[in-house]
C-alpha cells in the first residue's frame, strides 16, 4: 500500500540543524532587504492547495480548497500509474482606479500530483467544486477491491 506525503524539497536540509538554520537567517537578510518575509512564503509554496485524500471499500476520494476559482480554471487528470493531478489557474483580480495595500493571496498557475493508494478505473472518476472546495470521487479499480474469500471446512 502506498502512503500519501507531501512535497518537501528541503526536508533533509530541515534536519541539518546547524546548517540550515545559517541558510535560513542568509535568506532572510537577502530577502529582507525588499520586505520578503521568506519563511511564510515557502511554507505556503509547497501545500497549495491544501489536500484531503481517503479511501472506502469502493472509492479513493480528494477534497482540496480552491477558493474562487471555477471548475472552468482546473485541470484534473488519473493516469494508468495511479497519480492524480490537480493544475489551475488564480486570476488575478483587476483593480480599476485602486492601489493594492496588501495582497496575500496568490495568482497564477499551481499543480499538485499525488501517488493513490491503489488502481483506479480512470473512467469512473467525478469532480465536483462547491463553495470552493473541489471534491474528486475516483472508482477503485476492481483488481483492487477487497474480496472476500470463501473458507471451507473439511
Amino acid at each position: 500500500m502506498s502512503i500519501l506525503t507531501r512535497w518537501e524539497p528541503f526536508h533533509e536540509l530541515r534536519h541539518e540543524t546547524g546548517q540550515m538554520r545559517r541558510f535560513q537567517r542568509a535568506m532572510d537578510r537577502l530577502f529582507g532587504r525588499w520586505g520578503i518575509d521568506l519563511p511564510q512564503w515557502s511554507a505556503l509554496a509547497v501545500s497549495y492547495p491544501a489536500v484531503n485524500v481517503w479511501e472506502n471499500d469502493d472509492f479513493v476520494w480528494a477534497e482540496a480548497e480552491l477558493p474562487g476559482l471555477k471548475l472552468t480554471d482546473l485541470e484534473i487528470t488519473v493516469s494508468a500509474d495511479n497519480q492524480l493531478t490537480i493544475k489551475g489557474t488564480r486570476q488575478q483580480a483587476a483593480l480599476e482606479k485602486a492601489e493594492w495595500h496588501r495582497q496575500e493571496r496568490t495568482f497564477g498557475g499551481f499543480g499538485r500530483t499525488f501517488q493513490l493508494p491503489v488502481s483506479m478505473d480512470a473512467g469512473k472518476v467525478e469532480a465536483r467544486l462547491e463553495n470552493g472546495i473541489l471534491t474528486i470521487k475516483m472508482a477503485k479499480s476492481p483488481a483492487a477491491k477487497p474480496r472476500k474469500i470463501p473458507v471451507k471446512a473439511e
